[in-house]
């Protein structure tokens, strides 16, 4: 038996998120079957990452078990010619029996892209929203700064999200503005269900000086979503990397 990892990259605008589901078809169940049409065994995939419906992903991780003596470069083929061209797997290796990719997770890095101009971009609207009005960047970073480090995220969890604990840690939050979009990347040791965007949306109600920066330490310690902005759509975010 062995332990395999895949990272894979995908447009998830049609699909329902990462995870099966019975409302619509995941990313989750297309690996699964194309697996199944080559390894000729039912196989269980593990994912790093639930994304939600309509985030993509550069590095998300994924790792299943088989009794396939197939070599990896084979099955990375196998699986590149039978999966939808909007996903694809990018790299494949045998790992230790343990490796989980969920449960052997340190951390996660997010990214949030905005166009910011007054055009629409026809080549990226897939994979970001367009703000016409210019944000303010300055401002919005200074919103960030309260966010580091280990903290309760109540005021940022999505209300369908059920987890043990709401703390989490921030370890790194960057903004840089680069032609015209804005890209937020946010790194933490784990994330609440529809944090990072609860967060974005906020950030932006920031930049639109519709909440002041030093705004976003009052509302984390409320511990009240309510309190917090809106929620940014889905398919300005993107799941960069999964940290081993």
């Amino acid at each position: 038996m062995r332990n395999i990892k895949l990272t894979i990259e995908y447009d998830g605008t049609n699909y329902c998120g990462w995870q099966s589901q019975i409302n619509g078809p995941s990313i989750q169940d297309f690996v699964e079957k194309a697996l199944k049409g080559f390894l000729h065994e039912r196989v269980k995939i593990i994912g790093a990452a639930r994304t939600d419906s309509g985030v993509h992903a550069k590095g998300q991780v994924a790792n299943f078990k088989t009794t396939s003596k197939l070599p990896l470069r084979k099955i990375k083929k196998a699986l590149n010619g039978n999966l939808p061209k909007d996903i694809s797997v990018t790299a494949i290796g045998r790992v230790t029996e343990d490796f989980n990719a969920q449960f052997s997770a340190k951390g996660k890095l997010y990214r949030y892209r905005i166009c910011n101009r007054e055009e629409r971009n026809p080549f990226f609207d897939r994979f970001s929203i367009h703000i016409p009005r210019k944000l303010d960047i300055i401002t919005m970073r200074k919103g960030t700064r309260p966010l580091l480090g280990r903290h309760d995220f109540s005021s940022f969890k999505g209300s369908k999200g059920v987890t043990r604990t709401q703390v989490r840690t921030i370890k790194k939050v960057s903004m840089k503005r680069r032609n015209n979009f804005i890209i937020i990347d946010i790194e933490a040791n784990g994330f609440l269900y529809n944090m990072v965007r609860n967060i974005v949306g906020t950030l932006i109600e920031i930049g639109r000086a519709k909440v002041k920066p030093a705004s976003m330490k009052k509302i984390l310690s409320a511990r009240d979503r309510s309190k917090a902005g809106p929620t940014a759509p889905a398919k300005g975010l993107a799941l960069i990397k999964v940290i081993y």
